[in-house]
């Protein structure tokens, strides 16, 4: 199993796929892993500026509190109601029904992420 091509990477595990000046943000599907179950989230509110570098919010599991970081600054311009609704999402589908929060990104900070073959290769899943 690869993460997908077309999010970028941080060692920290969150994932960023930029459309335009929108970036969706999520956590891996290793850092899923890690956590094991998924039992809480909690995220900044939609309206909340950010900068880069800022918690969007943080993940709860029965292992740990993790905070969820964004490289990007800007504009929270939505939140996933459903997988914070239903955390486990975040376990069974992370890169999609499990993304987290939308920014209307104002720049940021992406000389440390990985692309989806350097990832995979630091953090493979197998």
């Amino acid at each position: 199993m690869s993460s997908p091509s077309d999010c970028k990477f941080t060692d920290s595990h969150e994932w960023f796929r930029a459309e335009g000046d929108i970036v969706t943000i999520g956590i891996t599907q290793f850092a899923a892993n890690e956590l094991t179950d998924i039992t809480w989230i909690e995220l900044k509110p939609q309206g909340t500026s950010i900068a880069a570098g800022d918690t969007i919010g943080e993940v709860e599991s029965v292992k740990t509190t993790s905070d969820v970081y964004s490289v990007y600054g800007g504009e929270i311009i939505e939140i996933n109601e459903t997988a914070t609704g239903d955390p486990s999402l975040l376990n069974s589908d992370p890169f999609n029904a499990g993304w987290l929060v939308k920014i209307r990104s104002t720049g940021g900070n992406e000389d440390g992420l990985l692309d989806q073959s350097a990832y995979d290769a630091k953090y493979p899943l197998d």
